[in-house]
């Protein structure tokens, strides 16, 4: 959702202002959301679908706004400390590119404490950046079947190893995209991996039935403590990498919007 607006440290913030203005326009739009639902719990009523789509489409473009508002703070305070606390804020929303580019170790700001958790984060990122090969993994599929990421990756199609829980709310509600363009691509060649964050094994094999999620599934169900946790440096889900025929990595964490323009880019339509 919206970054937070954030003061900073024994530096004058001219740029609060701005951000509270874009902070009151999404707390606005999140009331109105909730009100809607309190009315309609179940958002079944045809209405509430369109104000639903229209509140998501705002929340979007105002998470943009702020987005660019702390790419041009980083910009233009290289010289001093004031842009810390706004990149750990939005640390997740910048991305691999955008936190690599925001963490220059020329900038005053550099050490400032703030940045221990970023920087941390940008060190997961380069486990799994665009431009290198996929790393095996090595778990069971739901039939209790040991299965390698080897048998999809670098076998000549794209894939995309998405990972997920059935705990993950965030997971839940991006699923549909994933098999919206898993359904309109797979006969092109497009594959995907599920690798889950799951503990309980019935609990997976629930959310993939429920979902129609018709695509390979991987977990060795130890939760945050998976061998893909360290090995891909993922810390927050969902998260997912894209591979080219290769194997090679050649986009990380692409959702909504994003990934049907990837593929679009790849196939052609």
């Amino acid at each position: 959702m919206a970054i937070a607006a954030i003061s900073a440290h024994a530096q004058e913030d001219v740029y609060k202002a701005e951000m509270d203005i874009l902070d009151a326009q999404g707390e606005a739009i999140i009331k109105e959301y909730r009100a809607l639902m309190k009315a309609d719990p179940k958002g079944e009523k045809p209405t509430t679908v369109i104000k639903v789509a229209q509140y998501s489409a705002t929340l979007d473009s105002i998470s943009n706004e702020q987005l660019k508002l702390v790419k041009r703070i980083i910009r233009e305070n290289k010289h001093n400390q004031l842009p810390a606390s706004y990149i750990k804020e939005a640390m997740y929303e910048l991305g691999y590119e955008g936190l690599k580019e925001a963490l220059d170790p020329t900038a005053a700001y550099y050490n400032n404490p703030d940045l221990e958790k970023p920087k941390q984060l940008l060190a997961s990122f380069e486990k799994r950046k665009p431009g290198t090969m996929f790393h095996e993994l090595t778990m069971k599929d739901m039939e209790d079947r040991e299965v390698k990421l080897s048998q999809w990756a670098g076998k000549g199609n794209y894939v995309l190893v998405d990972f997920w829980a059935s705990w993950c709310g965030p997971c839940r509600q991006e699923m549909p995209n994933v098999i919206q363009n898993y359904e309109r691509y797979h006969a092109k060649g497009f594959e995907v991996v599920g690798v889950s964050f799951d503990q309980k094994k019935d609990a997976w094999v629930a959310a993939v039935q429920q979902m129609g999620m018709r695509w390979p599934q991987m977990s060795d169900l130890k939760g945050w403590q998976c061998a893909a946790s360290d090995i891909y440096g993922i810390r927050s889900i969902p998260a997912s990498v894209l591979l080219d025929p290769q194997g090679k990595i050649i986009a990380i964490d692409l959702r909504g919007n994003a990934l049907g323009a990837k593929l679009k880019e790849i196939y052609g339509e």
